[in-house]
């Protein structure tokens, strides 16, 4: 039995014991290809060679020092590359280290409330996110998060939220309507929404560029950004991407915003970062937010006892140094098509199959009752958790999801595979998956 507090007390996970490129061995000798990343995180695989020695070089050089006291050269060195890379619009921003995704979204409202405070508008407290959303676990994470499954038992700890309709083409988008018109429509939630609340209360926006693991890697429609920046602009409202899954070259750019051809005020990033190699997550704050705290009180009012960690930014920054050295932003657009193909002809025809999208090599099949009323199956039957089991049987790692209808019904079934996937490996995952949901819906009608 083991001592560890696993997320299930019913089960204790097999015993991982080596890593080989894009696949990880069990004490029993069996291997997983690893389609998700756990959830996004391993894009390099599990044994990068260039990154290891980043790491084991940091070790022998220096551990840990307080970032009250001093700084290191991979924190400095891997803030200046993302800022040198970040989505035009952002400027000579900064970058905060923490320790997870859902330290980051902590920070970054934080950082939003201490904006607004500086500049003297001490009303500006609310926070408006969407439906579905996930922007992790920590309790004000949770509250803006718009999962109710994921909030139920939580709910009289979180601080109040307002979430408007997420832009979910596959059941929000209607019958004749245009891509532009259904994305305007969805933006323009967010400025009623706005004036309902009273402009001079509100303080950020939040959303995912492209939405994780609640709605299963839906991208926005054309236009959504643009005008939710324009919006955020007109009402002095700051715009937070949640970049945690998204980012980081997931969906072909370094950052997912990059191809909506806008800039946010305050990015979160983990994940993808540091690729599993160590913990960390990152808040890249832009110009505009940090002239205010400069020219105000010049002190950022939060701090973690880890930040600025030399040997996990300097994992990181090898990380990212490998994925623009090796071309794999080229990679994941090109595998990440033949992911999309694959899918598609496997199982578009298969009549539980309601969608499938996703952008890179971050992709999505929501499986659906019935397809032609886009009918969820019901949750207690626990399909996509199915999927998963089955999957894993047959030697394959895929990262399943509930509550993308309605928060609590709805499955889906996340594929995130490494950006140093094979087009063997591709195949490999398409055929596999495909067994696998086949067999869960075979069992559900048996």
């Amino acid at each position: 039995m083991s001592s560890v507090l696993h997320r299930t007390l019913e089960w204790t996970p097999p015993t991982a014991v080596a890593g080989e490129g894009n696949y990880l061995i069990d004490h029993t000798g069996k291997r997983y290809l690893d389609a998700c990343g756990g959830a996004a995180v391993s894009c390099l695989g599990h044994d990068n060679a260039k990154v290891r020695e980043a790491l084991k070089a940091e070790l022998d050089t220096i551990a840990f020092t307080h970032n009250g006291f001093f700084t290191n050269r991979p924190s400095e060195e891997l803030a200046q590359f993302l800022i040198d890379r970040a989505p035009s619009g952002t400027g000579r921003g900064r970058v905060m280290y923490l320790g997870s995704g859902s330290e980051a979204m902590e920070a970054a409202l934080k950082l939003a409330r201490q904006y607004h405070l500086e500049r003297n508008e001490p009303k500006r407290s609310k926070i408006i996110a969407r439906a579905p959303s996930y922007h992790g676990n920590t309790l004000g994470a949770l509250a803006t998060g718009g999962h109710a499954g994921r909030r139920g038992p939580f709910q009289p700890l979180l601080m109040d939220v307002s979430h408007i309709e997420a832009a979910y083409e596959y059941r929000m988008r209607r019958e004749g309507e245009a891509e532009t018109d259904f994305a305007l429509r969805m933006a323009n939630l967010l400025e009623k929404e706005i004036q309902r609340l009273g402009a001079e209360t509100v303080m950020a926006f939040v959303a995912e560029p492209v939405v994780g693991a609640s709605l299963g890697t839906q991208p926005a429609p054309t236009g959504y950004f643009k005008r939710i920046r324009e919006i955020c602009n007109t009402y002095g409202v700051l715009f937070i991407a949640d970049e945690v899954m998204c980012g980081m070259g997931r969906t072909g750019s370094l950052f997912a915003l990059e191809q909506e051809g806008i800039a946010a005020d305050i990015t979160t990033l983990a994940k993808g970062l540091g690729a599993g190699y160590q913990p960390i997550a990152a808040l890249m704050a832009a110009e505009n937010v940090i002239r205010i705290i400069k020219n105000g009180s010049g002190t950022l009012w939060n701090g973690h006892t880890y930040m600025s960690h030399a040997i996990a930014t300097a994992g990181a920054l090898a990380v990212q140094q490998v994925i623009e050295e090796e071309n794999l932003l080229t990679d994941v657009r090109t595998r990440g098509e033949q992911l999309r193909k694959g899918l598609q002809t496997r199982l578009s025809q298969n009549p539980h199959v309601g969608n499938i999208r996703g952008r890179g090599l971050f992709w999505t099949v929501e499986l659906v009752q019935d397809r032609t009323t886009k009918q969820p199956f019901d949750a207690t039957l626990g399909l996509a958790p199915k999927v998963r089991e089955i999957a894993l049987d047959l030697g394959l790692m895929c990262y399943p999801s509930q509550g993308c209808a309605d928060g609590t019904q709805g499955d889906h079934v996340l594929l995130a595979p490494a950006y140093t996937s094979t087009r063997k490996e591709i195949e490999t995952i398409c055929d596999l998956i495909t067994q696998a949901i086949e067999t869960a819906l075979t069992g559900l009608e048996a």
